[in-house]
């Protein structure tokens, strides 16, 4: 145990300060401060090695969270980082990028602030690459059979990770030109700059994961061909079909898709050119949909210079506290102020979206009405609309599924009721030899899931080519978040 009586001393939660605002909008690096490291360790000997630590189970990665608190705590980062790693490819993603489940169903949380897992988790490898802990693990043996990985997000690139080092030959296809998925093109250096990306992709080459880049399959590569090269392929696209909205003035210019404007900007960032850039300097800037993806064009939006940004949710205003309906260890639906949020802009809930309007063919403003409730759907209250001003509007609605339309159509792979490719509780689709996992099989959800079954869907492939398998696998395709447990 970390310290026995740490949760009593230390009863405050402290995790890093952000940057001032003046200073960190006027650059793109990650908003956080350095972590201090005494701070860290105090706040790990409030882990209170629970006889049943719920953070496992809130984890879907199962990370042995008071294990590597008790290393940070007693300044052992050697076994810390062992600890993390076991569990988890790429930390240096959760602990930036992951909403922390893990902390929602801490025991500590019951009537304290929860346990800062994940300031801790990233503060662990952080200073694992910082001293040269981060090696490669090159298979002893390779076993001469080959698998492609199709998508180069967390889900692909923690099945390669898994399966070279089992001694398979692994290469990850990835459609854009660099390696990363959303995590490089989606995801604003704002929240990880993308020097994280390139010393893990790094590490994989080192263990013989190679990288096929600029690659689509089912254009370059037809999916039957690439089934016929290889031993095993994995289908880890991610769920990339943005959610369009439907109301009158979609067609109007300036009106974007989110991950257009998002994917556009961090390019820019990384010193690539971009063609007629949209770009929200000087103007009014709407975005449709109140979650990360919506913080993300937020924060954007503020460090291009965006005159004013408003954010429309349809729903209600979530509570700053547990619902009743939402006890732990659920995972609750809480109010946040993200640190795009803290920046700049203005937040607006049960506000309905009824018709776009524009001059010359180009978005001018929104109309929108009051939300109401009727048979259980939201929808404009009549007589309360009004247009606000707006000269760029995004859509930030979610992710509907993935692209699915030319495997289908070439290896006749079977999708289930929701548009995911189907596959089964281990990872295999019905097609002999092709795995399915990530966001591509699950929909639209969080990384650590994405990397848990990345690892899951390795051990099957390894089982599926060796007929046994030493590599673990954290879950089941049909595992859902603990939120969903009554």
């Amino acid at each position: 145990m970390a310290d026995p009586r740490g949760f009593l001393t230390t009863t405050e939660r402290e995790t890093a300060k952000r940057r001032p605002v003046p200073v960190r909008i006027m650059d793109w690096k990650e908003v956080y401060e350095r972590r201090n490291s005494d701070v860290v360790e105090k706040q790990a000997g409030r882990c209170m090695n629970c006889g049943v630590p719920f953070c496992h189970q809130g984890c879907p990665l199962g990370n042995l969270i008071p294990e590597w608190n008790d290393a940070v705590h007693r300044k052992d980062g050697k076994a810390a980082i062992e600890r993390l790693h076991a569990t988890n490819n790429f930390p240096e993603f959760t602990g930036r990028l992951c909403p922390a489940p893990c902390e929602s169903s801490c025991v500590l949380a019951i009537n304290q602030p929860a346990v800062t897992i994940k300031e801790i988790e990233v503060s662990i490898i952080d200073d694992a690459f910082d001293n040269g802990w981060v090696q490669a693990h090159a298979p002893e043996r390779l076993t001469g059979k080959t698998v492609a990985v199709v998508g180069s997000g967390p889900a692909g690139l923690a099945a390669a990770q898994q399966l070279a080092r089992a001694g398979h030959t692994v290469a990850v296809f990835e459609k854009d030109d660099r390696v990363g998925g959303l995590l490089r093109y989606g995801i604003p250096d704002f929240k990880m700059e993308k020097h994280h990306i390139d010393r893990r992709l790094a590490q994989l080459e080192a263990e013989g994961v190679r990288f096929r880049v600029g690659v689509e399959i089912g254009k370059d590569i037809s999916w039957s061909d690439l089934r016929r090269r290889y031993d095993a392929v994995l289908i880890a696209t991610g769920a990339s079909l943005p959610r369009d909205l439907a109301v009158p003035g979609r067609e109007l210019g300036g009106v974007h898709f989110a991950m257009e404007y998002l994917t556009q900007s961090n390019r820019v960032v990384a010193g690539l050119s971009v063609e007629n850039q949209i770009l929200a300097e000087g103007k009014n800037v709407i975005i449709l949909g109140g979650g990360d993806t919506g913080a993300d064009c937020l924060g954007t939006a503020t460090r291009q210079g965006a005159s004013s940004v408003t954010t429309i949710a349809i729903g209600q205003k979530p509570p700053e506290e547990r619902a009743d309906s939402q006890p732990w260890p659920m995972f609750p639906n809480l109010y946040e102020v993200s640190s795009a949020h803290e920046e700049f802009g203005d937040r607006k809930y049960l506000s309905s979206t009824v018709e776009l309007v524009g001059k010359d063919g180009v978005v001018t403003g929104i109309k929108i009405a009051d939300t109401q409730f009727v048979d259980g759907k939201r929808v404009p209250t009549p007589g309360t609309e009004r247009v606000i001003p707006a000269d760029l509007v995004l859509l930030a609605l979610g992710f509907s599924g993935p692209e699915v339309a030319p495997a289908v159509a070439d290896i006749e792979i079977p999708l289930d009721s929701k548009g995911n490719f189907h596959r089964e509780e281990s990872f295999a689709s019905s097609v002999e030899g092709v795995f399915v996992a990530g966001d591509a099989g699950r929909g639209q959800s969080l990384i650590v899931w994405a990397i848990a079954e990345g690892r899951a869907a390795a051990a099957t492939i390894d089982r599926f080519l060796e007929g046994t398998t030493d590599l673990p696998s954290p879950v089941k395709a049909s595992d859902q978040p603990i939120s969903v447990y009554s």
